[in-house]
């Protein structure tokens, strides 16, 4: 995929109603799936399809930014744990996933890709309390 066809680069993906914030390196938006509550992605900003597309520097800057908003949305949510995975298989263009785990996780010992689920759209008013409380947590 080009970065002509690219959903992030034409700014179709993430959708402008679960972004968070823009920062350097990234855009930092709610999942559209939010069966687990507070599922975050960080969307590099420019095409690249590997980390090793990146600069040393770009690496360095995208983890930075990766480990703040993994700890707003720890504290936003009082996550347990958090998870963290870079795929690209659907979109391939770099983005980070983060994963707060909660105390009622339906499968704590489970990847979130592995539960069975329907995907659940939060409504406009949580999904407003979710991006107000994780930005709150990045400023």
């Amino acid at each position: 995929m080009s970065d002509g066809e690219c959903p992030a680069c034409q700014g179709r993906w993430p959708a402008a109603e679960y972004r968070i914030v823009e920062l350097a390196q990234t855009v930092v938006a709610l999942h559209d799936d939010q069966a687990f509550r507070g599922w975050t992605l960080l969307v590099l900003k420019r095409h690249a399809t590997e980390l090793f597309h990146l600069t040393r520097d770009e690496r360095a800057a995208l983890i930075e930014e990766v480990s703040a908003v993994a700890r707003a949305v720890a504290d936003a949510l009082g996550a347990i744990k958090v998870n963290y995975a870079l795929l690209g298989n659907q979109v391939a263009h770099v983005h980070w996933h983060v994963v707060p785990r909660l105390a009622a996780d339906p499968a704590p010992r489970e990847p979130a890709w592995m539960l069975p689920h329907a995907p659940r759209r939060p409504d406009a008013a949580e999904t407003r309390a979710l991006v107000t409380a994780i930005r709150a947590r990045l400023a």
